[in-house]
């Protein structure tokens, strides 16, 4: 079975990192865990690489800039995150929900993986992936997570 990257995440989000964020410092037993679930040695580390790739970008503050920059995508964004997936991307700036920084660090991410297209689904799980690893934007996470589990969204303030 051929495994991505993105389902490594979603294994390591939802069975480890959503409920305390500081298992991922002693990977050793994550990845024991991991290979135990099925996933091979090469799609866990680079899964951590994606994850340390995350890490070194987050900002020195939690200060969100407001009203940044106009995104316009080109050449390869176009060929992997799907038109649903980019107008996703700007109702969440839109509503602020992400800022130019959050949205830029999504789109790194989502062109991390290792797939050919980014659909909806995968888009929003790696915002939410962004999101719980930003200082400040707990407000955020917690209106995305009701996006993707709630059965009624909240209004975005």
């Amino acid at each position: 079975m051929k495994e991505s990257i993105l389902d490594v995440l979603l294994y390591l989000f939802e069975h480890y990192i959503a409920d305390d964020a500081d298992t991922l410092h002693d990977r050793d037993p994550l990845q024991e865990g991991l290979i135990e679930a099925g996933f091979t040695p090469s799609e866990i580390a680079k899964a951590f690489d994606w994850l340390d790739g995350l890490a070194a970008q987050r900002p020195a503050s939690g200060h969100a800039s407001v009203n940044g920059p106009v995104r316009v995508f080109h050449g390869p964004e176009l060929d992997k995150i799907d038109v649903e997936a980019r107008g996703f991307l700007l109702f969440l700036e839109q509503h602020g929900v992400l800022d130019a920084h959050r949205r830029e660090l999504v789109l790194d991410r989502a062109m991390a993986l290792d797939q050919d297209e980014l659909d909806l689904d995968d888009l929003k799980w790696v915002v939410l992936m962004v999101l719980f690893t930003q200082p400040g934007a707990e407000a955020a996470y917690a209106w995305m997570e009701t996006q993707m589990f709630g059965d009624e969204p909240e209004p975005v303030h």
